[in-house]
């Protein structure tokens, strides 16, 4: 299958810059997975198209503030570093710019002492094995010296790092936020509670390599990197209680989808553990425990494009996102939904 049949034409501006004013109140295109018709609607709206019974299940993972600028202390040479994930203890893999100062035995400063780091390893695609070296808590120091590592189309600084996390955000270890999230709020998440819909929760650290295009002609050549999840005894058995009964599993974001494909068996019973995955959903797979799906609008050729494709088909998911383009809605991270039913 070609990488190039995942293209469209996308008007950069209509690249969000910033969050919508108020989190529910972006817009939500709802598109009928089976015959491609569709709705426009606000994310508030979500709750219209969910029942008693369904299960909606969240990512609880939480955005590390873990871009941060420094020097080299030999030279005073620029440095920015991206903590990508923990190797062992206190070694990170991390992407370096620019990686041509990042060689094995150079130390880099950050913050003015509070971080230093020492290269250990080099990697490919600019990586490297760092190993960091600090006093105290390194969530802490990172809050204070470091920024939030947004998407390099996102240009603008954001005033509220806030904005970037779900409200819902717990365990600490992503590189980009899951970005269908953004849309809950405390509220909204609330009044679903309360209509009978009961919400899961999973753990998926979101890793850049997800988001990096897809470089291959044929999208079958293409790897993935892994990243870590995990999903609790009582996360599995609410959900397979749920399917059981006859609801819906309603994911929202692709890193939960993922999830729950890799930790369901060809009955589509879902089992606990935690590990590392690299799967790679594009069309032509099977779903075996995921009904539905909310999510954000995604890059052309990408592999999240291709997962959205592979619960719908291709052609109605161009078909939606051309609809979108011409209806003015905002694309990725800090953009509008989409309901996947």
């Amino acid at each position: 299958m070609k990488t190039s049949l995942f293209h469209y034409d996308l008007p950069e501006e209509l690249i969000a810059q910033t969050p919508s004013e108020k989190r529910d109140e972006s817009r939500l295109l709802v598109l009928d997975k089976c015959d491609g018709t569709m709705e426009h609607k606000q994310f508030k709206d979500i709750i219209d198209y969910l029942k008693a019974g369904d299960t909606l299940v969240l990512n609880e993972t939480r955005v590390l503030p873990a871009r941060i600028y420094g020097i080299r202390e030999e030279t005073g040479g620029a440095m920015e570093l991206l903590l990508l994930k923990s190797v062992d203890g206190n070694t990170w893999e991390a992407l370096t710019r620019p990686a041509r100062r990042a060689k094995v035995g150079r130390i880099f400063d950050f913050g003015d002492g509070a971080l230093k780091a020492e290269v250990v390893k080099e990697l490919d695609e600019g990586r490297r094995h760092v190993k960091l070296h600090y006093d105290g808590i390194l969530e802490e120091v990172l809050d204070r010296i470091g920024t939030m590592p947004l998407p390099p189309y996102i240009h603008e600084e954001l005033e509220e790092q806030g904005r970037y996390q779900t409200v819902y955000a717990k365990s600490i270890g992503s590189a980009a936020a899951p970005t269908a999230g953004l849309h809950f709020t405390d509220d909204l998440l609330k009044r679903i509670d309360e209509k009978g819909i009961q919400v899961v929760k999973v753990l998926l650290h979101v890793g850049l390599g997800t988001f990096r295009p897809v470089k291959v002609d044929n999208i079958h050549d293409h790897k993935m990197h892994s990243e870590h999840y995990e999903v609790t005894e009582e996360a599995a058995q609410r959900i397979n209680d749920a399917r059981k009964a006859g609801g819906r599993i309603i994911c929202v974001g692709t890193t939960s989808i993922r999830t729950l494909e890799s930790v369901s068996d060809d009955q589509g019973i879902v089992h606990a553990g935690e590990g590392e995955t690299e799967i790679f959903i594009y069309p032509g797979y099977t779903f075996k425990a995921v009904d539905a799906l909310i999510t954000n609008f995604h890059l052309p050729e990408s592999t999240l494009l291709m997962l959205v494709s592979a619960l719908s088909t291709r052609e109605n998911i161009l078909n939606a996102y051309k609809t979108a383009v011409d209806m003015r809605y905002r694309f990725f991270s800090f953009g509008d939904a989409m309901f996947i039913k």
